[in-house]
């Protein structure tokens, strides 16, 4: 099928747009490829360092022409996700040997836990652990001993972090290893009914913690929709992991043959051998038009808007929130996976998953499948599934039809004819909308607004009976700038509650919303935010706000607002406590949301 001309257009259009910039990191990318392998260039003092404790792969190393594979682990074992990669650097490293090569664990990142942190003041960290994650990853590259990465991670702004890290060290091969998901525990509509319950006071603590124990349960990424598993999407449909390993569970025979099958084919693609693969060769224009395309196709997390811009920057592409909304536009929503439908990823993965949902968009024309990858081939070895014959790996091609069409359907099917990531703008600022779980008679709000300046204020609000009316509640001063850019996954339930009583309720900050945001109309990520003295700091309580998901309107219909002193409240607090302290300079130099809200890039 020839690409869609709006799929045509709007890579033409990032093209156009990243000439500049694109052509300044390939040059750069190149100038470094050219040095041929990294253990080259070190002294013989330099080289002892980095292969004492390597044992009899000490030859190995000398050599010079046996690969040698950097190993990134965000490994922990607080993150259930991350628990699994405990093991994963002695089974690389055996796979390495058997395969003629070497393997060494180049460094380790952080990685929080925003299931930890939420309403928390950790959380005020969270955004800023993606930058921080960047640079981890370059101290450890930066010994330049390595022929290709593996990069172990999973969670919210883990891959965002060392795809920028990769990126930077671009010319180097590397492929991203994943851990699958935990399996299935406590269904999500459950849990979302226990959390509503609690938030009225209906129950006690007793069972809510029950219930949140039933649902996070074991190892592997929690089993819903939101950014971890969004990020796995992002690698597949972008040729980083090799094909089919994004959802397959931690501790399987399968789930230990593709890690060993990673380890391998990151000793075939360095620049030793006939198949060099560069990471900057994978990440283009093309590869981000098509992670767009999945995030839209599968109805992904928000905070990919974040994160994809940052991302793109690193390798020298320049996207903006009018590309997420065209994307959007033109691509079927074909999943349905909590919190935009009632099963999680284990039960999307059984009914086709990611190879049926790409083998059907490269048919329906929707994506590029001219593209680099770690397999070695164009974006349709993507439509394949692994399997084991004899304990190894072998690629089969998978489902072309859907094993349960209540979770996944085809384009021409689709359970709606767009995306559901909405651009909304107006004289409040830039924002966006994801409405892939609001009901159409929800996604037009017109009504006053409540200020605040914390998420606690909105529930202590709540308790209280004064939002139980339509109203927009307007929460600011949560950007990068001003403390972090916490998640308020925390107002979920209670604005669903207003929601299911009846009320017109739609929700605005210069914050973000869990990347598994649900069913009420959020205008998130508002640019300018408050502090930089956007208009959302100066709407006053009782003023008429507008979010009109279908037009793309974010407005105040007050007259003379733009007129006030923007309300600064006292924002000492967020300058101490939980290590904030020591993030000053990065709140200070955040960009701005839609231009990915960085620090490093």
């Amino acid at each position: 099928m020839p690409l869609d001309s709006r799929i045509d257009a709007i890579t033409d259009r990032i093209r156009e747009r990243s000439r500049d910039s694109r052509a300044d990191y390939l040059s750069r990318m190149r100038a470094q490829a050219q040095q041929g392998p990294r253990r080259a260039h070190l002294d013989c003092g330099n080289q002892a360092h980095a292969y004492a404790a390597m044992g009899e792969a000490k030859g190995d190393l000398v050599g010079d022409r046996a690969p040698n594979i950097g190993i990134v682990t965000a490994y922990n074992d607080m993150l259930s996700a991350h628990q699994p990669f405990k093991d994963y650097p002695d089974r690389i490293k055996a796979a390495a040997r058997a395969a003629g090569a070497t393997a060494q664990v180049a460094g380790g990142v952080p990685a929080m836990c925003d299931g930890v942190t939420q309403g928390q003041q950790g959380m005020e960290l969270s955004l800023f652990s993606r930058d921080v994650i960047a640079l981890a990853t370059g101290v450890a590259l930066s010994h330049n001993t390595f022929d290709s990465a593996l990069y172990l991670g999973i969670c919210d702004k883990i891959v965002p972090g060392l795809v920028i890290a990769a990126s930077t060290f671009g010319y180097l091969p590397g492929i991203f290893v994943p851990a699958g998901p935990m399996t299935s525990g406590l269904p999500n509509d459950e849990k979302a009914k226990v959390r509503r319950d609690f938030a009225e006071g209906k129950i006690g603590r007793d069972k809510l913690m029950e219930a949140e124990m039933a649902s996070y349960h074991g190892p592997g990424t929690c089993t819903f929709y939101g950014t971890a598993n969004s990020n796995q999407m992002l690698m597949e449909f972008m040729g980083l992991h090799l094909p089919g390993a994004s959802f397959v569970n931690p501790g399987t025979p399968l789930r230990d043959a593709l890690t060993d099958a990673a380890a391998v084919r990151a000793t075939e693609i360095t620049g030793l051998g006939n198949a060099y693969t560069p990471v900057c060769d994978i990440l283009d224009e093309k590869a981000y038009v098509n992670g767009l395309v999945g995030l839209m196709a599968t109805g992904g997390s928000t905070n990919l808007v974040l994160h994809l811009i940052a991302m793109a920057r690193a390798s020298g592409v320049r996207l903006t929130c009018a590309d997420f909304d065209a994307i959007s536009e033109a691509t079927p929503l074909m999943a349905r996976v909590y919190p935009n439908g009632l099963a999680d990823v284990n039960h999307f993965h059984a009914a086709g998953g990611l190879p049926y949902m790409i083998g059907r968009l490269l048919e329906a024309g929707l994506l590029h499948d001219d593209v680099s990858t770690v397999a070695g081939q164009g974006l349709s070895a993507y439509a394949s599934e692994p399997k084991l014959e004899d304990g190894r790996i072998a690629w089969a091609p998978g489902p072309t039809e859907t094993q349960n069409d209540r979770i996944l359907r085809a384009p021409d099917d689709a359970f709606a004819t767009t995306g559901g990531l909405k651009q909304v703008r107006g004289n409040l600022g830039l924002g966006v909308m994801k409405i892939s779980a609001v009901a159409e008679e929800h996604r037009i709000v017109e009504a006053p607004a409540r200020v605040f300046q914390t998420q606690q204020a909105v529930k202590d609000a709540f308790k209280a009976g004064e939002l139980d009316r339509d109203c927009v509640v307007v929460v600011r001063y949560q950007g990068p700038r001003a403390n972090g850019m916490p998640e308020l996954h925390g107002l979920t339930p209670v604005l669903t509650v207003l929601l299911q009583r009846g009320h017109k309720v739609a929700l605005v900050t210069d914050g973000r919303m869990s990347g598994a945001s649900g069913k009420v109309p959020a205008a998130i990520h508002v640019a300018p935010e408050a502090l930089d003295g956007g208009l959302i700091g100066k709407v006053e309580d009782g003023d008429l706000i507008r979010v009109d998901a279908t037009a793309g309107t974010l407005a105040v219909l007050t007259e003379g607002v733009a007129e006030r002193t923007v309300a600064v409240p006292d924002l000492s607090a967020n300058d101490h406590g939980l290590g904030r302290e020591m993030f000053r300079l990065f709140r200070a130099t955040a960009g701005r949301a839609d231009t990915g809200a960085g620090v490093v890039v």
